[in-house]
């Protein structure tokens, strides 16, 4: 029974960041542990809605209500069982989704939401105090092989439910590292990598096996993937970069692509390189983009000691708040988000593209020349008069997003091709035109959120699992045709 009174007791409260000056001169996690008695509040503030929204909201169907009112009695044992039943890496989602759970919060239609991730986290965080993640030991060996292509977050929870199934899976990656883009696309100011070290250990002991360094369709080819195992799932993301190959100077040195300059800083920071290849020391960057990514690459180049940073995206200034004609709850609203990277320094630029990247006589990048602009139907860009400006640029990121999944031999080795949005299709069984070859997260549905991945690839297994003909059911959170709430 929750506290009928908790979200009249208790406001919401955030966890504390360290001190600008502090975190900037590292890259450990930029959010200070909570104390209990903050978490109990928090959790108390859960009404335990009679019909919860921000299940709906969730495509992993977290128990939201259940294990915060497990966190209000100190129950964290079991409020971490609730947690596990439907999601396989709190740890990575509480730290980097944004929570359209809290958007969809019944407590957020007159009041602010309850703080959903702050209360995952630290569930996690409880159980991880105690030591290794326990394995949980599988079933009878089903004698059937399964190969998951790619780590990232999709691809890892595909292989521990096929695993505890009882299935052989081998997961191929062709990092060095197992993680995919958490690995070596996230900081660690976001997620410190001992995380998924914690977890892999975790899948190791499940008998989940590694390859590292294997890139399928080069070292492996998909054929001899699909000879050596009963099946195969392809989770091998969205990486493909969005490029701006029109815009004049774009063949200047010093403009890089946001996940070339963000992989070779988060290999210094794993100690795999002694320096980082695109250096932001001393530099004036331009960051192209305004998500996550633009976000990721702003706090990187603080702490790389940059002169400036200004990031320029060509949305609006979007409003502070939700706006409930537009966006009316509980779906996901436009609104003003400043995450910890914003807090640290650098400049904003709405409603704002690059006209041109200026170089000097060598052929280098010394400035962006950037203009107001207004979108107009189809995304139609028309310039405010009067706005052009130069601003002095030494290094030009480009965080535009992604166009799929990267082109690859080993998509003509199984006769398969992108579709129209980069990605690779699939049909209501997860099974793509390929017999046997099932694809999950990004590398389906185009680039998107952890929990989204993590649903795809719990649900790309329960299909493999049925496919094998093993009997039983695995969990299936989502289908292949299920969408996001929204208003439109």
């Amino acid at each position: 029974m929750p506290d009928p009174m908790g979200f009249m007791k208790y406001r919401r409260q955030l966890p504390l960041l360290r001190p600008v000056p502090e975190r900037v001169a590292d890259w450990r996690d930029v959010y200070q542990r909570v104390d209990g008695q903050v978490i109990h509040e928090q959790s108390s503030r859960c009404m335990n809605c009679g019909v919860p929204y921000c299940h709906n909201a969730c495509p992993l169907g977290n128990l939201i209500p259940d294990w915060n009112d497990l966190v209000r009695v100190g129950d964290w044992e079991r409020a971490a069982e609730a947690l596990h039943a439907t999601n396989n890496f709190p740890e990575f989602t509480g730290r980097l989704c944004p929570a359209p759970c809290e958007a969809a919060c019944v407590l957020g239609i007159g009041d602010d939401p309850v703080t959903i991730k702050q209360v995952e986290v630290e569930i996690i965080n409880r159980l991880t105090d105690g030591g290794p993640l326990r394995p949980f030991t599988p079933v009878t060996p089903s004698g059937h092989s399964v190969a998951v292509v790619g780590s990232g977050p999709a691809g890892l929870a595909a292989a521990q439910q096929l695993a505890r199934a009882g299935h052989a899976t081998t997961v191929y990656e062709r990092s060095d590292a197992v993680g995919g883009l958490l690995r070596y696309g996230i900081p660690d100011f976001k997620l410190e990598k001992r995380h998924i070290d914690r977890r892999v250990e975790q899948l190791a002991a499940e008998g989940v096996s590694f390859v590292t360094s294997c890139e399928v369709g080069v070292d492996v080819s998909l054929a001899e993937l699909r000879e050596r195992h009963d099946a195969v799932v392809l989770a091998c993301g969205a990486l493909d970069p969005r490029d701006v190959p029109a815009t004049p100077g774009r063949e200047l040195s010093g403009i890089h692509q946001a996940m070339v300059y963000l992989e070779g800083a988060n290999r210094v920071v794993a100690g795999s390189l002694d320096a980082p290849p695109i250096d932001a020391a001393g530099l004036h960057v331009i960051v192209v983009g305004g998500g996550d990514t633009a976000a990721d690459c702003l706090g990187t180049a603080h702490r790389q000691g940059a002169a400036s940073v200004q990031l320029v995206e060509v949305a609006p200034l979007p409003p502070p708040q939700r706006d409930g004609g537009r966006d009316p709850w509980p779906t996901w609203p436009t609104m003003l988000r400043s995450g910890s990277a914003h807090e640290e320094g650098g400049e904003r630029n709405f409603g704002c593209a690059v006209r041109r990247f200026v170089g000097d006589d060598e052929g280098r990048l010394r400035a962006v020349e950037l203009v107001d602009v207004l979108i107009g139907p189809g995304f139609t860009l028309s310039e405010v008069e009067g706005t052009v400006r130069e601003v002095p640029a030494d290094l030009a990121l480009l965080a535009i997003g992604f166009a799929g999944t990267q082109p690859g031999p080993h998509l003509a080795q199984a006769k398969l091709t992108r579709n129209g949005r980069g990605t690779i299709d699939a049909g209501g069984d997860w099974q793509t035109e390929a017999p046997g070859v099932f694809v999950a997260g990004d590398a389906r549905r185009g680039p998107s959120l952890i929990v989204w991945a993590i649903a795809e690839g719990r649900s790309a297994a329960a299909a493999v699992h049925q496919y094998l003909g093993d009997g039983g059911r695995l969990p299936t959170p989502v289908t292949p045709a299920s969408m996001p709430l929204s208003a439109r």
